[in-house]
């Protein structure tokens, strides 16, 4: 019975992983990402910080929205958004690290 229980555990938990993934895996959503594990910003200040034009911001926030990994508040006619799950962010981090920072530009 024990194992039962550990088995969907992990597999709820690999589902989870499964979908923070998708949404790394593509160019548009990970450039929101990394600014989003910043600070949380605005639609206008996404769409000029990382010069993702609409339609394709709007497509690509939704698809962030329905995988749970960013969250939204309302400021008037403004919607700002922020990284639901502070793990995504130290995975972001890892990941600016790894390709980004110093030490991948001597590899």
């Amino acid at each position: 019975m024990n194992s039962d229980i550990e088995i969907t555990s992990m597999r709820n938990s690999a589902d989870l992983v499964v979908g923070v993934l998708k949404s790394l895996a593509n160019t548009d959503r990970l450039m929101i990402l990394c600014h989003l594990a910043q600070k949380e910003l605005n639609v206008s200040q996404i769409e000029q910080i990382t010069q993702i034009n609409q339609p394709t911001l709007s497509q690509q926030l939704m698809m962030l929205r329905k995988s749970n990994v960013v969250t939204t508040r309302r400021d008037g006619k403004q919607i700002y958004y922020s990284i639901k799950d502070p793990n995504l962010i130290t995975v972001l981090q890892t990941l600016y690290n790894l390709y980004c920072g110093k030490a991948f530009e001597t590899v």
